[in-house]
């Protein structure tokens, strides 16, 4: 099956550089749906657990960047976990076709929605035809 290319965003597949210090074994790569419509892209991760304290989004130099971390809950009566706190970690390369000075971000329920606004010159436009 043929991957699906999204022109305004693609995965980072290379981050060597960023992820030098992370260990896989702490770290869980989020689920995410990304969907387009004229005026942008919409991103969905899922992040359970996270509260708005433990989420860290930044871009840099191009790169989006999701973190999240499940804070430690009260282990006191715990019998049986079966949940274990994690920390999130994904990155993306944004292409110029994102505005990056003008995307927002929500989390509702352990759902992150970031809002990645197309550029103006990325953007469809209708042209005018003239008849002479």
């Amino acid at each position: 099956m043929a991957e699906k290319t999204v022109p305004a965003m693609k995965e980072e597949k290379n981050v060597v550089k960023r992820e030098v210090t992370r260990h896989p074994e702490y770290f869980v790569t989020p689920l995410v749906d990304i969907y387009e419509t004229d005026e942008g892209l919409t991103l969905l991760a899922d992040l359970p657990g996270v509260e708005k304290d433990g989420l860290k989004v930044s871009v840099e130099e191009g790169i989006l960047t999701l973190e999240g971390k499940v804070a430690e809950r009260n282990r006191q009566g715990l019998l049986i976990q079966e949940f274990e706190p994690v920390n999130y970690f994904r990155q993306f390369e944004l292409s110029e076709a994102v505005d990056q000075n003008r995307i927002s971000a929500e989390l509702k329920h352990g759902v992150l929605t970031l809002h990645l606004p197309k550029a103006e010159k990325a953007k469809p436009r209708q042209i005018e035809v003239r008849v002479s």
